[in-house]
């Protein structure tokens, strides 16, 4: 079957497949909206953009698939998969491996996504490498009212000052074998609770929504009013819906917001393929002094009788 880059003479196909989709990059489609929508469309016109689409067999019987690369980062993530009534199809293996060519062609070293855990996309993911290295699952906080208890809150946007130590809580929160996946922040971006600096939430935001992925140290007290002290004073929110992003390693704050009224969505799967393994630590390689004369050793030959 053959692939090549999607352009705008496949439109109808994509208008086929609009209500067809499997999105793979949950916080993208919150904030974003619609990945074969007008304004998804637009963006692959954007060549700036590390965002990539391609097409398998332009015929009735296509395939679509996205992947996106955000400058600087080690990782990739699939965007979406069209038609989600054919993920059986034995030719979508092939078109997620050269969306994964093409993560590699920008340098990241793994390509990510997510799937609700009841989705049949799972074979064809794991026929293409794909493998489970966390659980997530997103909760609607847009509900949590701002109160007095929430008035004053403490959090405050991060500064480059404050980055060693919200370095040091992810590499305290985050299982070291996840590390090479899940990179310690290195934008000066997100909330930070300034008090003790053991709660620090990541932001995504788009049009329709924000999505917050926190990292909260199991010894923080008053968790509760903190993470409702954060949806209710969000800067420039604008009327948009607000998610948090929870993962396996931080299920312990599930309780406290179903306490909060949140809702929660499916659970999902987070999936990874490695493409080049990282090394982290290099060691010096000790070269040997020009004017010294290295001896081969002899080793003499014997005769070994059965």
């Amino acid at each position: 079957m053959p692939i090549r880059s999607l352009d705008l003479l496949d439109i109808p196909i994509i208008t086929r497949y609009r209500n067809d989709v499997i999105t793979l990059d949950s916080a993208r489609a919150l904030t974003r909206g619609h990945p074969l929508g007008a304004m998804g469309l637009l963006a692959y016109v954007n060549p700036a953009r590390h965002l990539y689409a391609a097409i398998a067999n332009g015929g009735d019987s296509a395939l679509l698939g996205g992947v996106i690369h955000t400058r600087g980062e080690t990782f990739a993530k699939l965007l979406y998969l069209a038609p989600a009534s054919r993920l059986d199809d034995p030719e979508l293996p092939p078109l997620l491996e050269h969306l994964v060519i093409q993560a590699g062609e920008w340098k990241a070293f793994h390509v990510m996504a997510e799937v609700d855990e009841s989705s049949h996309i799972f074979p064809a993911l794991r026929t293409a490498g794909f493998s489970v290295y966390a659980w997530q699952r997103l909760w609607d906080v847009s509900q949590i009212e701002k109160t007095e208890s929430t008035s004053n809150q403490g959090w405050r946007r991060i500064n480059s000052l404050d980055l060693p130590s919200v370095q040091s809580l992810h590499y305290q929160i985050v299982p070291p074998l996840l590390h090479p996946v899940e990179p310690a922040p290195k934008r000066v971006s997100g909330f930070v609770y300034s008090e003790n600096m053991k709660a620090y939430a990541s932001v995504t935001s788009g049009m329709y929504g924000i999505v917050l992925t926190p990292l909260i140290h199991p010894d923080e007290n008053n968790v509760s009013e903190k993470i409702a002290a954060l949806v209710a004073n969000l800067p420039d929110r604008r009327g948009r819906k607000v998610y948090l992003c929870v993962r396996s390693y931080q299920t312990w704050l599930e309780p406290v917001l179903e306490d909060l009224g949140a809702q929660a969505t499916p659970r999902q799967a987070v999936m990874v393929k490695h493409l080049a393994r990282l090394i982290q630590e290099g060691q010096a390689v000790r070269s040997v002094p020009a004017n010294v004369n290295i001896q081969p050793s002899r080793i003499s030959r014997m005769d070994i009788e059965e």
